[in-house]
This record gives structure tokens, C-alpha cells and sequence, in this order.
């Protein structure tokens, strides 16, 4: 792997991902794992994607949701997956600079929209539990897309102006990001401009997105918790907990991992421990999400088996 630095009055146009820096064995085994899991990742969502589309009892704007969560997931493993295979097989491990500004914003701007996605989920969770009766009213089909677009408006209006910030500063080397995929800070931090604003202003946008999301999230199941433990049969208790248990499952997942990344005092945690974390935001996470929402789901399932069965009679 060729590593360089620039000279301080030459501005740099490409970066080095250090990556993994395993022996080549081991790199030859970690791309085997995750391309398997790259594909299965993308035939996963792509299959939720297509049940919802195709199946007349998942037309609801909780499936709806989950369709525009699987798009989200695949965009996201799409981001950072391919090159990162590439780069494992590869000696050159080097990105443009615009490529790599690119890769950084669609990262954050997915990330981004999938929290805030996490907290409509939960919101529509909330209106269909404690509100049943109102809920064809309140969750109607244009209130649904309208909230799905403010999620990837949120995104982007988010991580419009740290963008721009980024693409306007100076890098005069050195050139070298220990990681496998662009971050924000790691990128930001090579620059030989001052970095104060940029860094600033992404972790408090970061900071109110991601608690934004967990207060919706977090009041919404208190609303949930309460109207579930109202009800007089232990039988009815479980099965509304359990149309919502997927949504809790991924949420939590997902917020552990984002608070583990960008809210915690990075001192201390060595850079594997990060990198390992970032593998599983960005790779193994987008995977486990229409499993457990295929696994713990029975309409997911039952219409699962019915486009199996449609199948096998048209054929």
C-alpha cells in the first residue's frame, strides 16, 4: 500500500484509507465475509422492499416506513461496502478527494435520515397503540409521505453546511484516513486550515438529530409502556408489545452503536475498537434489520409464504 504525504504548498487531491492492516490471509477472509453479507444485506431489504410493494396486508404506513428503512439500508451499505471490498483485494487504497467528500456526506446524509426515520416508526407505533380508533385518520397516506420526506430533507439540510465547510478547506498533507471509509472528523482533522467551526458544527448537529430522535422514541414507548400495561389480558399485552418489538430491537441497536461512535469521549478506545463499531453501524446493522423484522414479524412472514405460494402456482 502506497502511503505519502504532500508537501505543504501542494493541495491534496486524493486520500489513503489505511483500512484493517491485516495479514493478507485475514484480509482474504474478511472480504469473503462481508461480500456474503454485502449480498445478503442487499437481497434482504431488497426482498422487504419488494413483499410491501407486493403484498395487499402490508399496505399500511408501518410497512411503508420499513419499505423507505430497507431503501435507506441499501444506499447506506452502498456507500461505503463497495470500495471498502475494493480496497481489502487492492494495493491501492487511495480515494479522490471529491470522491471521498462524496462518500462522507452520503454516510451522514443516510445516517442521518434513517434516525430520523427511527423516530416516526416510533411515533406511528405510538398513534397506533394508544390512539387505535384515529389512527387510519392521523397516519393517513399523505401525512406518511410527508414525514418520509421530511426525513431525507432532514438529512440533507443537516449535513448541507459541514459539507460545505469540509470542501472549503485546505489540505496540504499529510494525506492518510486510519479507517476504512471517509469519516467526517478523521478527514476534517488532516486539513491545515482551522477546523474548529466545521468540527463544532457537525457534533451539535449530530448531538440534536440523534437526541432528538431518542426523546420521539424514548416518549413515544413511555406512552406505549403505560397504554400496554392498562389492558387486562396478559394475552393482549404481549401481542401489541410484539408489534412493536422489531422497531425496539433496531432502534436500539442503532442508537447504542451511533452514541458508541459520535457521543462518547473518543480517549481511551483504541482505533480497532472504532473501526470494529464502524462495521457494525455500517455493514452488519443494515443486515440484521429485515431479519429481525422478517423473524419477529408473523404478517412479514405469512405474506413471505404467500408470494411463495403464488409462485409455485404460476408456475
Amino acid at each position: 500500500m502506497k502511503l505519502r504525504n504532500q508537501s505543504s504548498t501542494e493541495q491534496v487531491t486524493e486520500f489513503i484509507l489505511i483500512g484493517f492492516q491485516l495479514s493478507w490471509p485475514m484480509e482474504v477472509l474478511l472480504f469473503v465475509v462481508l461480500l456474503v453479507v454485502f449480498l445478503l444485506t442487499l437481497a434482504g431489504n431488497i426482498t422487504i422492499i419488494a413483499l410491501v410493494c407486493l403484498a395487499q396486508q402490508l399496505q399500511t404506513p408501518m410497512y411503508f416506513f420499513l419499505c423507505n428503512l430497507s431503501l435507506l439500508e441499501i444506499l447506506f451499505v452502498l456507500t461505503v461496502t463497495p470500495k471498502m471490498l475494493g480496497n481489502l483485494v487492492s494495493m491501492n487504497n487511495s480515494i479522490s478527494f471529491f470522491g471521498c467528500a462524496a462518500q462522507c456526506y452520503f454516510y451522514f446524509f443516510l445516517g442521518t435520515c434513517e434516525i430520523i426515520l427511527i423516530a416516526v416508526m416510533a411515533f406511528d407505533r405510538y398513534v397506533a397503540i394508544c390512539h387505535p380508533l384515529r389512527y387510519p385518520v392521523i397516519m393517513n397516506g399523505h401525512v406518511c409521505i410527508s414525514l418520509v420526506l421530511a426525513c431525507w430533507m432532514g438529512g440533507f439540510l443537516n449535513n448541507f453546511v459541514p459539507m460545505v465547510l469540509l470542501t472549503r478547506l485546505s489540505f496540504c498533507g499529510p494525506n492518510v484516513i486510519d479507517h476504512f471509509f471517509c469519516d467526517y472528523a478523521p478527514m476534517v482533522k488532516l486539513s491545515c486550515s482551522d477546523v474548529h467551526l466545521p468540527l463544532t458544527l457537525e457534533s451539535i448537529l449530530s448531538a440534536i438529530v440523534l437526541l432528538s430522535s431518542m426523546s420521539v422514541t424514548g416518549i413515544s414507548y413511555l406512552y406505549i409502556v403505560a397504554t400496554i400495561l392498562r389492558m387486562r389480558s396478559a394475552k393482549g399485552r404481549l401481542k401489541t408489545f410484539s408489534t412493536c418489538a422489531s422497531h425496539l430491537t433496531v432502534a436500539s441497536i442503532f442508537y447504542g452503536s451511533a452514541i458508541f461512535m459520535y457521543s462518547l469521549p473518543s480517549q481511551g478506545r483504541s482505533r480497532d475498537v472504532q473501526k470494529a463499531v464502524a462495521v457494525l453501524t455500517a455493514v452488519v446493522t443494515p443486515l440484521l434489520n429485515p431479519f429481525i423484522y422478517s423473524l419477529r414479524n408473523e404478517k412479514v412472514k405469512e405474506a413471505f409464504r404467500d408470494c411463495i405460494r403464488k409462485k409455485k402456482l404460476a408456475l
